[in-house]
């Protein structure tokens, strides 16, 4: 078990080398960092491409899919952001690195829909850009059930999480949501709503904790209300956390991956006291 980036996040040895990265980056000091990382720790031998041509070649002249790609905003032959367009117009999963930031490139890069995006600001970026590639690698194994009464709010979350590259599940009612909890035991994650017509998010988040503990599964509620006391009702009602819509999409990531990461923690130390 490594323990991976400032989060501390869990890195099981899920084979990853098979991956295929492509790294658009000019900077000869950042990839042979990046480079050396990902070769150590995940075994993957990332393809570097210093320039635009070059990211096009490497598209071109190779059928195996692009499973993520890391990419500067500008390089060479592309400096007004064209390479990190033509990533996202193939939709090829892309993780911005970056040294130029400021709070409208931040609302542009999310209306493009990046997986992530990493500031070259401090000693720790290229940990945090290994955190953010592995999380998006083996995000795969979790599977995530959205609870949502509307149409419009379960599928703006679903884009958010499948663009991490999670399992989702939806449920439009609370009774649905039981239903699905019970024919898949590998939900470790739910999303739910306050306000729903049926069982409301309080009474659902009782019901399961009837049968499901937080070491089984996380709950976090979501609510558009203003009333600041639904928090506390949440969770001491059994929730783990709980979240105010509008989301700040950092904010939303962090705390699905905090959830995670605390019920991997859980479950390594029951196994590890299973051996003992």
């Amino acid at each position: 078990m490594a323990y991976l980036g400032i989060s501390g996040m869990q890195y099981s040895g899920e084979a990853l080398s098979d991956a295929r990265i492509l790294l658009a980056e000019d900077s000869n000091l950042f990839t042979s960092m990046i480079r050396t990382k990902l070769k150590e720790l995940f075994g993957i031998e990332v393809e570097i491409c210093r320039t635009f041509e070059d990211l096009q070649i490497a598209y071109d002249q190779s059928d195996e899919p692009i499973k993520l790609a890391i990419s500067n905003i500008n390089l060479p032959g592309a400096e007004n952001g064209e390479a990190l367009q033509y990533l996202v117009d193939l939709s090829i999963p892309t993780i911005v690195f970056t040294g130029t930031f400021h709070e409208a490139m931040r609302d542009q890069l999310l209306a493009k829909d990046v997986v992530d995006y990493i500031l070259k600001d401090n000693v720790f970026a290229v940990d945090m850009l290994a955190e953010s590639i592995c999380r998006f690698l083996t995000n795969h194994r979790h599977h995530v059930l959205i609870v949502d009464d509307s149409p419009t709010a379960r599928a703006l979350l679903s884009s958010r999480l499948k663009r991490y590259n999670f399992r989702v599940s939806l449920a439009e009612s609370g009774a649905k949501a039981l239903e699905i909890l019970k024919a898949n035991a590998d939900i470790g994650l739910m999303i739910t709503d306050y306000n729903m017509p049926d069982i409301d998010g309080f009474e659902l988040t009782r019901r399961i904790r009837a049968t499901i503990g937080s070491h089984r599964l996380r709950i976090i509620g979501v609510s558009s209300s203003t009333d600041r006391l639904l928090s506390a009702r949440f969770l001491k009602a059994g929730g783990n956390d709980f979240m105010l819509r509008p989301f700040i999409d950092e904010e939303f990531y962090c705390r699905v991956n905090q959830n995670l990461d605390t019920l991997l923690q859980i479950q390594t130390m029951q196994r590890q006291r299973a051996v003992a």
